[in-house]
């Protein structure tokens, strides 16, 4: 691919005010608007000869070499130091694919990602495990950036990030930070956190908690004086705790209980829904880690946690179903996307 021909893609995906570019052999190229896939057909089909040219522009030799043998790979990309990329490069029927997500350059604010101001006092503790959580392409690594960005702005604090690929780049402001990216600034998740405790580390951003070491050193860290962020991919507060239990072996289950009720301070989830004015809005929920949470948890009753938030409101707490609920009285999305991104649309159907 010319490239020009992959300018202008890169131009026109902005321009669209798209989330995401595909490209794929034998296709047109893909954008992705409002959650729509839109094909550009005024652009050529894809041949393996124009993929292979974008390969060479977005990967190292040696990212080209692991991918060749791995078969898919992470990376980011910069465009003309306007833009940035979060990409993987994956094959399909035995050609290579590229699927790209488009990092705004500014980190936007709680406010413009209308999302709850109470997300804010998660940012002001000093230690403890904050998750946000939700599926692939609902806005989290948005959401922690802003968070990670609201302490960069209120205080001075060694904040630290790892990541795979690095996705927003922080302006230092008040606090001094360190981006790592897995593969070129550390083998892997696991490693970083375990340096991160000689490195004098205040806040911890982690960008998936993919695997048991993972997840055992984020809730160490965040049992012994570090703030830490992370992302799972799981739907709502209970599961998310069951995934991070259930990724042990029983003999270490009770253990990792214990630990998460001390140190779990909050989980957000959120989902993006089409707005009927065009766009998408998020919707949300918002479990609390208050003492009644830290024993349900260590009492293994993690199935009651949806009850607490239905009932915390007074507390702060958001329930997804209420949040939804909200969404559609006030004329931003359809009664029929509440029903479909509701986790309980028998409880929804008594809202509305």
């Amino acid at each position: 691919m010319p490239k020009e021909l992959l300018s202008a893609l890169i131009e026109q995906t902005i321009r669209e005010g798209a989330s995401d570019l595909h490209l794929l052999v034998n296709r047109h190229p893909v954008i992705r608007v409002a959650g729509a896939l839109v094909p550009l057909v005024k652009h050529p089909i894809l041949t393996p000869a124009d993929i292979a040219s974008c390969l060479e522009e977005f990967l190292s030799e040696q990212d080209n070499k692991l991918f060749l043998q791995q078969k898919e790979i992470d990376f980011s990309y910069s465009f003309k130091d306007a833009v940035r990329f979060r990409g993987n490069a994956y094959f399909e029927k035995g050609n290579a694919g590229v699927a790209l997500r488009l990092i705004p350059t500014k980190i936007p604010s709680l406010e413009e990602l209308r999302l709850p101001q109470m997300l804010e006092e998660f940012t002001k503790k000093q230690q403890g495990f904050f998750l946000v959580v939700g599926p692939m392409g609902h806005g989290k690594s948005t959401t922690l950036a802003s968070l990670i960005e609201l302490i960069n702005t209120s205080r001075s604090e060694h904040i630290m990030t790892i990541e795979d690929p690095i996705e927003y780049i922080y302006e230092e402001k008040l606090s001094v930070i360190d981006q790592r990216e897995v593969r070129i600034d550390t083998k892997d998740f696991r490693t970083a956190l375990v340096s991160m405790f000689r490195e004098d580390v205040d806040v911890a951003l982690i960008g998936e908690m993919r695997d048991q070491e993972t997840i055992a050193s984020a809730v160490t860290a965040a049992e012994t004086g570090h703030l830490v962020f992370s992302t799972l991919h799981t739907n709502n507060a209970a599961q998310s705790i069951d995934r991070i239990i259930d990724i042990f072996p029983p003999g270490q289950q009770e253990q990792i209980r214990l630990q998460l009720a001390a140190s779990l301070t909050g989980v957000f989830s959120q989902r993006l829904v089409p707005r009927i004015s065009g766009g998408l809005v998020p919707a949300f929920e918002l479990l609390i880690a208050n003492n009644a949470v830290a024993n349900l948890i260590r009492e293994k009753r993690t199935h009651e946690i949806n009850t607490v938030i239905e009932t915390g409101l007074e507390q702060g707490m958001i329930d997804m179903n209420r949040s939804l609920a909200d969404l559609v009285r006030r004329g931003e999305i359809t009664p029929e996307n509440a029903f479909a991104y509701s986790p309980n649309p028998q409880m929804m159907e008594r809202l509305l």
